[in-house]
């Protein structure tokens, strides 16, 4: 019975649960894309007022990205023994504590410990409801599920942009982060409410009324009650096991190439998104025009991971993902040489978010797929950790290299050479992976190449 239910999630129709499941997750994900890129459109506002260099804003844009690190890495690997729905509520809680504290903070110190303190639970949310939105797809419409969930990170950091321009002009940047706060906090009940626990979770681990619960998620997907479940199988999996079970010899190799492509992919996206508003006024722009091409940017990004994701029902992901890679590359040395023209920037702006955005959301939805149920958070939570590692990096270094002479085209052609370079990493998974599985997790694992 248990493998009929899973095999029915995996290659049966979706149903309007399981695609109310992701939108829920796709909404988490809209609030963390404002959370997350708030002090870009916030810090050129920020710096003069507080009268920051670029190195000390540097470290105020890479703070909350060191806050995303550590969620990643300590809280969500929670969602494997605890589940996934607690672990969201957690760092919905935190975000929005975070948030709504950096809105009265007095100096860039207290603002940076925020920004770490709402990263964390930014961090756990993101790994956590990427998860999720795959566990609750079916195996044709897995990646279109979740690159539809970074969607929502795109149109959230759009929205920032947006909203941005509007709040500082007439309440100040203080009003931005009050904003992302009340948003996020409006949200905990209605994720309490609607946000399901996955079935994958319930299957593996066993928690409390497993049955009962495992009964209902069936009842409104449409599919037959269980009258029983099978034996558990015993596990002694740990924080640190977890972690050392994602370096085995059966997992070493695509753990480690993900590991690569997620540093070298958010040290590029970050650092483009990041810096690119300030950098547009450095090149002539006006405050409006710098914060109008970051916004286009991000609406690229909805596009983008949205084509991924339909692409990704059709083709392989990780050819889809490669080619994002390598377009990327070529686009932002094309923008760094386009600045002089307004028009030409704005366009290829918006192309850039296209396919930076789906470069992200490839790398979310290639991931999940790699581990078992009882290790997919704890997968999840590791690569992301890693890949913010070169999110804090690439900011707090862009800064330091802009005080020390660097131009913004010499900035921009050196991450066009970190896109090409996860591109050619990702090349490693073309060579299919043999299927991985724990004894009780039944769903098939489909190949990223």
């Amino acid at each position: 019975m248990t493998a009929r239910l899973t095999q029915a999630l995996d290659d049966g129709p979706m149903s309007r649960f399981q695609w109310g499941a992701i939108a829920i997750c796709v909404l988490l994900n809209t609030l963390d894309g404002f959370d997350v890129l708030v002090m870009s459109f916030t810090g050129k506002t920020i710096s003069g007022e507080w009268h920051l260099d670029a190195g000390t804003l540097g470290l105020l844009l890479s703070s909350g990205l060191a806050g995303m690190a550590l969620g990643a890495l300590l809280i969500a690997p929670q969602a494997d023994r605890i589940g996934r729905r607690p672990v969201i509520l957690a760092g919905l809680a935190l975000a929005a504590a975070g948030m709504l504290l950096s809105s009265v903070s007095q100096n860039w110190q207290q603002l940076g410990a925020l920004r770490l303190l709402t990263g964390v639970g930014i961090g756990a949310v993101l790994a956590c409801s990427n998860v999720i939105a795959g566990e609750f797809a079916s195996r044709r419409w897995r990646g279109l599920a979740v690159s539809l969930n970074s969607t929502g990170y795109a149109v959230g950091a759009t929205i920032g942009g947006v909203s941005s321009v509007a709040l500082i002009d007439r309440y100040g940047w203080r009003s931005v982060f009050l904003a992302g706060g009340l948003a996020t906090l409006a949200v905990i009940p209605l994720a309490f409410r609607l946000l399901p626990e996955s079935l994958d979770f319930l299957l593996s681990r066993r928690p409390a009324n497993a049955l009962s619960r495992v009964n209902e998620l069936a009842r409104r997907m449409g599919q037959p009650h269980l009258s029983t479940l099978p034996d558990k199988e015993p596990t002694t999996l740990t924080s640190a096991g977890g972690f050392r079970r994602l370096l085995a010899p059966d997992l070493r190799r695509p753990t480690l190439v993900l590991w690569g492509a997620f540093f070298l992919v958010m040290a590029a996206f970050y650092f483009v998104t990041s810096w690119t508003p300030t950098l547009l006024v450095e090149a002539g722009m006006s405050a409006t025009q710098s914060l109008t091409g970051g916004t286009l940017l991000n609406l690229g990004g909805v596009f983008g991971t949205a084509l991924l994701g339909a692409l990704a029902a059709r083709y392989a992901l990780g050819s889809v993902l490669r080619t994002y890679l390598f377009v990327s590359a070529a686009l932002v040395v094309a923008f760094a040489s386009s600045t002089d023209t307004l028009v030409l920037a704005f366009c290829i702006g918006a192309a850039i978010g296209v396919a930076v955005n789906g470069c992200i959301a490839g790398l979310y939805a290639l991931t999940p797929s790699v581990y078992p149920a009882p290790l997919r958070a704890t997968g999840v939570g590791a690569a992301i950790s890693v890949g913010r590692v070169g999110a804090i990096i690439a900011p707090t270094t862009a800064g330091w290299l802009l005080d020390a002479g660097w131009t913004p085209l010499a900035l921009y052609v050196t991450t066009g050479a970190v896109f090409c370079a996860a591109g050619l990493l990702l090349l490693a998974t073309r060579r299919k992976q043999p299927t991985v599985k724990a004894a009780h997790d039944t769903r098939p694992t489909p190949s990223s190449a």
